[in-house]
């Protein structure tokens, strides 16, 4: 299990997440709200994913290099080891609340 640091670690070394497209230039707009958040994060992984897939396809056909499909395939690792660190957080958090006497 990847620890959030970890994941903070990763997310800010990978390429392709290192800022979000959350307002163009990576900035968060004003009343963007957290779904809106995590549809970004989970479209840029897909997108990495994809990514990663159409690589190794490419080199599969004799027409990538080998560093770039493995740099591909660390981008999109790295994005996912991301957004499930997000999504055992957001699962704690709420586990937490619901042992919260009423």
């Amino acid at each position: 299990m990847m620890t959030p640091l970890a994941a903070a670690k990763a997310y800010a070394a990978s390429g392709s997440m290192a800022t979000p497209s959350l307002g163009g230039a990576g900035e968060v707009k004003k009343g963007m709200d957290f779904g809106a958040l995590l549809k970004s994060a989970m479209t840029d992984t897909v997108q990495a994913s994809r990514h990663a897939e159409t690589k190794i396809a490419q080199q599969a056909a004799g027409k990538a290099e080998l560093i770039d499909v493995v740099t591909a395939i660390s981008s999109a690792e790295a994005s996912l080891d991301t957004v499930m660190a997000v999504r055992d957080q957001v699962i704690s958090a709420y586990q937490e609340i619901m042992r919260m006497p009423i």
